[in-house]
C-alpha cells in the first residue's frame, strides 16, 4: 500500500518551544538534496572503509539510483524538509517502509541538519515528528543504520531510545607481502 506524504507538524510544549514541521520535498529540494547525499554517503563509506576514494561517488550514485529509482515519487519512500520554527529548511530526513520479519518498519536512510543548525534540536524533534508519521503509518517501529565514526548520530540514537541490533566490526591490517 502506497501511503501519501504528508506536511507533519509536532505542536509546541513546555518541554519543546519549537514547531517541528516534516515537509515533503519539492523537486527542487529533491535535486538539491541528492547533489549533497550522494558525496556524502560516499564520504562515510570511504571513512568506515567499504569503499575505495576512487570508486565511492560512482557507487553511491548507483545506490541512490537503485534505491530511488522514480526520485521522490519511488514508492513507499519519504523524503521531507525538515524546517525550522519559522519554516525555513534547515536538513533533511528520508526513509522507506521495509519488511523486518513479520513487521513492516520505517527504516531510516538518510538524517542531516545543515552544520550551522546542528545542536540545536531539530534532529531530535524530526524523529519525534516521524514517530508520529510511522504510528499514523500503522508501521511496527523504526530502523536505521549508524556508521560506526558518526558518534554524535549514536549519541542522539541512544537518548531517543534505540537499542542496537547487532554490530559489525572490523580491523585494518597492513599488507607484508605475498
Amino acid at each position: 500500500m502506497r501511503f501519501k506524504p504528508r506536511t507533519l507538524l509536532l505542536r509546541s510544549t513546555l518541554e519543546d518551544p519549537f514547531m517541528q514541521i516534516l515537509r515533503p520535498f519539492t523537486d527542487v529540494e529533491y535535486a538539491t538534496w541528492l547533489s549533497h547525499a550522494i558525496p556524502a554517503y560516499a564520504a562515510d563509506k570511504i571513512a568506515s572503509g567499504d569503499w575505495s576514494d576512487e570508486a565511492a561517488l560512482g557507487l553511491s550514485r548507483n545506490a541512490h539510483e537503485a534505491l530511488l529509482p522514480l526520485g521522490k515519487n519511488t514508492p513507499d519512500n519519504y523524503l521531507y524538509s525538515i524546517l525550522d520554527e519559522a519554516g525555513i529548511q534547515v536538513g533533511s530526513l528520508w526513509f522507506a517502509t521495509q519488511d523486518r520479519g513479520s513487521d513492516r518498519v520505517a527504516f531510516v536512510y538518510d538524517i542531516a541538519i545543515e552544520p550551522r543548525h546542528r545542536r540545536k534540536g531539530y534532529a531530535q524533534r524530526a524523529f519525534k515528528a516521524l514517530e508520529l508519521e510511522v504510528q499514523t503509518l500503522g508501521l511496527a517501529g523504526i530502523a536505521l543504520h549508524v556508521f560506526g565514526h558518526n558518534a554524535a548520530a549514536q549519541a542522539l540514537y541512544v537518548k531517543l531510545g534505540y537499542n542496537t541490533a547487532d554490530i559489525n566490526m572490523f580491523k585494518q591490517l597492513v599488507a607484508t607481502g605475498a
